[in-house]
């Protein structure tokens, strides 16, 4: 249970309730929020970045994990590959099994594309199953795709590429639609109306959720479609390479099954790339909500192969990660409680934020508040400041937070702390990769033109910060988008001899940047796995 220090503050969390109870703090200006990011954010510190050394992103800062991967060579480059035998022959190969993979497969195979799907944990291990809060879609009456494109724009710092943010927020309905009638269980009333609620950063309630295991709810209807639909899976098989031909187009993958040690050659007239995020880098050694699997996959296979990056220096940290108890120290604390009316507060019960300011300003807020501040609560992994969940109940009634977010109030309740009573600790986790793969409107990379990416292994969709709800909901539109466009792509694409030759002239590349480098390739990366959800 809680230190005697941590006891002492929550009894001044307690005294300051009522009063906060009818007060909501003030919002900051656009400056002070400007100020407050460049002096705490961790985006903005220099000695978490290196420069990019090689290839089309050369001079550009990337964060120092992601830079060691990017300046190493691959793993086959001393390992020949017979790449006249062919072990897997498909229309689209989709590298990935998660949200957006999946959302991918689907629509390629109603397309009429033959599909296979490569994974190197299972389906549905991955992200997606971890959110949490909920998926934008602006589809009441008092809402429109305008209003949630100004919203997300905004809130990406007005960097996010309007061909790809007009293509979210203009198709979210419709995504909304498509996973009513697959089956997703989305919180609705009696009559049948999808319940809604505000997000950080957002001017209308448009959150739409399954209590707080949205993602859970939304992977597990994509993955029974996926198997129902008879698709491929081919799992514990990682993505070691992309494979290309003489023309420069991708012609599939080489695949590693990690169970057996055995390479195997993938050929594929399109290759999508949803290998998600890159939490498990453990950037700046903080802790993440990730999966294992979140080691930035995509973002080297793509590099190596010639695709541009684009915001690659760019993360999101949650405001809300667990501080306390070290056993689920990092997991994510949904945004979703703060939306329920739970007020952020520091270690004498003094609010010191709006709740619902965007997540980047609500870390740096949380960080300047345990560091230049010292206002934090100290935990035994460092500091932390108290999420006052009791208000929730308190606002919206008694039982509230066991219908709203039931998950959150067991994962806290399995180690004796009932947020129902007590305020929980948290601090910023390293939640959500706002960096990728350069793509246009349509899902192909910018210089590979039969080579997709959709969900968090694209940049650019949500500028240089991401507003909750709207990952699950990209990895919808644009996995729908890739699996359609990948299917009629294959129709019109001759491959010729495959090589990796690429690899070859990436090596010679890195030699003559004077880089002495290991052989990697992107795999799980156990050494980087410092904090476990």
């Amino acid at each position: 249970m809680f230190t005697p220090e941590m006891l002492a503050s929550v009894k001044k969390v307690e005294a300051t309730r009522q009063e906060r109870l009818g007060m909501e703090p003030r919002r900051m200006t656009a400056e002070e929020k400007d100020a407050l990011l460049k002096a705490y954010h961790p985006d903005y510190r220099e000695d978490g970045f290196d420069t990019i050394k090689i290839g089309p992103n050369k001079g550009e800062k990337v964060p120092k994990e992601l830079g060691h991967l990017l300046h190493s060579n691959s793993r086959l480059l001393h390992h020949p590959i017979d790449l006249t035998k062919i072990d897997y022959d498909t229309d689209v190969l989709i590298i990935g099994g998660g949200g957006a993979g999946a959302s991918a497969a689907i629509e390629a195979d109603n397309a009429g594309a033959k599909v296979m799907i490569v994974t190197k944990l299972r389906i549905g291990d991955a992200n997606t199953m971890m959110a949490e809060g909920g998926i934008q879609a602006a589809d009441k009456e008092n809402d429109s795709p305008v209003q949630h494109y100004l919203d997300a724009f905004g809130g990406g710092h007005f960097a996010a590429r309007p061909e790809l943010l007009r293509r979210l927020v203009m198709e979210a309905p419709d995504a909304i639609k498509w996973l009513n009638e697959l089956g997703v269980m989305f919180d609705k009333t009696e009559d049948g109306t999808m319940i809604t609620t505000h997000g950080g950063g957002t001017s209308r309630k448009r959150m739409h959720a399954c209590k707080d295991y949205s993602g859970a709810e939304i992977m597990r209807t994509l993955r029974d479609e996926v198997i129902n639909r008879g698709i491929p899976v081919v799992e514990f098989t990682s993505a070691v390479e992309l494979i290309k031909d003489e023309k420069g187009q991708v012609a599939g993958a080489v695949l590693l099954n990690m169970e057996t040690g055995d390479y195997m050659v993938a050929r594929a007239k399109t290759v999508i790339i949803a290998t998600g995020g890159a939490g498990r880098l453990h950037y700046q050694n903080f802790p993440t909500s990730n999966h294992y699997g979140a080691t930035a996959d995509g973002l080297v296979l793509g590099y190596r192969a010639g695709a541009p990056l684009l915001y690659q220096d760019t993360i999101q940290y949650h405001p809300t990660g667990v501080a306390f108890p070290a056993q689920i120290y990092g997991a994510l604390v949904t945004e979703k409680v703060r939306s329920l009316g739970a007020m952020l507060v520091n270690v004498d019960g003094e609010a010191f934020m709006h709740p619902l300011e965007t997540r980047d300003v609500a870390a740096a807020s949380i960080i300047r508040e345990c560091t230049d501040r010292h206002k934090g609560v100290t935990t035994p992994l460092g500091s932390g400041v108290w999420l006052d969940t009791p208000m929730i109940e308190q606002i919206g009634g008694e039982g509230t937070i066991e219908k709203r977010i039931p998950a959150m109030l067991r994962m806290y309740l399995n180690y004796d702390i009932d947020m129902r009573k007590s305020p929980i600790l948290v601090y910023p986790t390293l939640h959500y990769q706002n960096g990728g793969l350069e793509i246009g409107g349509d899902g192909f990379t910018k210089a590979i033109g039969n080579l997709l990416v959709a969900g968090e292994a694209v940049g650019g969709i949500h500028g240089r910060n991401r507003l909750m709800g709207n990952s699950l909901l990209d990895i919808i539109v644009f996995g729908r988008n890739a699996g359609k466009a990948a299917a009629a792509k294959a129709k019109e694409t001759e491959l010729g001899t495959l090589t990796l030759k690429h690899i070859e002239d990436y090596a010679e590349e890195l030699k003559s940047a004077g880089i002495e480098s290991e052989d990697v390739s992107p795999l799980l990366l156990p050494h980087y796995a410092r904090h476990e959800r």
